[in-house]
């Protein structure tokens, strides 16, 4: 059984820590950003500045309202994250929540050891839900023939989950390919849950003609394009209705957010 409004919480608690944010206006010592006050004192003993009216709470609005937009872009891509690793850990029934979880190391030009983790796994052997193993093992299957992946994988699936891919920055693009192709050396089909529908399609092609799965936030009926329609017939669980049904909850804690970002009090 899953319980819904531990799925409401875990999506909307990263996103109303960004009530809290403040811009830092280079102030790097001061974690916790610079409050108003501390911005007027600032701007103001700032002879070219304060000629030129930057000293105003208005401007103070404005830093606050830019740098909150990319906070809850991100917050909102923690949020996706949280939530869909716990969809994998109720619907797999996993007798261990690290089994939802997978990392390797990886050596810095420098030489140190870094390990990185990506955000979700369905690992085949520890599948408990019989149906849902079938039903994937299936779903692997059929995506590695559309991939043109001879040599099927045996352990399962590795996600990196993303809110939206807006950027075509190609450093995140490579990034990611190398991420794809250690886990296709550890077993694993690498696939990238993009929760927004929001996607360049020149990226699409490139992570598929890579190898690299991808389902995004799009209404089909294919489960290997659609990743509401993934959730539903491979995991077992509807994503889409969960959102439709308790949208009400997120809109208001988001324009809750909104409001506060854009008030500079």
């Amino acid at each position: 059984m899953v319980d819904n409004n531990k799925y409401i919480d875990l999506f909307l608690a990263p996103i109303r820590k960004c009530k809290d944010y403040k811009p830092k206006f280079g102030e790097s010592q001061n974690e916790d950003g610079v409050s108003l006050e501390s911005f007027l004192q600032l701007y103001g003993n700032d002879p070219f500045y304060s000629w030129i009216g930057l000293d105003s709470g208005l401007m103070y609005a404005a830093h606050k309202a830019a740098g909150g937009m990319t906070s809850i872009y991100r917050q909102i891509g923690i949020g996706c994250e949280h939530l869909f690793r716990e969809i994998i850990i109720d619907t797999t029934r996993y007798t261990n929540r690290d089994f939802a979880l997978w990392s390797y190391e990886t050596k810095t030009q420098i030489g140190k050891t870094k390990t990185l983790t990506l955000d979700g796994r369905l690992e085949l052997s520890k599948i408990q839900n019989a149906e849902l193993k079938n039903r994937l093992q299936n779903w692997i299957a059929d995506y590695c023939k559309e991939l043109s992946v001879t040599q099927i994988p045996k352990n399962g699936v590795v996600f990196e989950v993303r809110q939206g891919y807006k950027s075509k920055d190609s450093k995140r693009q490579n990034a990611d390919i190398d991420n794809a192709t250690v886990a296709y050396a550890n077993g694993y089909l690498p696939v990238f849950a993009i929760f927004s529908s929001q996607i360049d399609s020149d990226i699409v092609l490139r992570y598929r003609n890579n190898r690299c799965g991808i389902v995004t936030g799009i209404n089909s009926a294919n489960p290997q394009t659609s990743l509401f329609e993934f959730c539903k017939e491979i995991l077992g669980y509807d994503l889409a209705a969960f959102f439709k049904s308790n949208s009400e909850k997120f809109k208001l804690e988001i324009n809750s957010v909104l409001k506060t970002l854009l008030d500079a009090n």
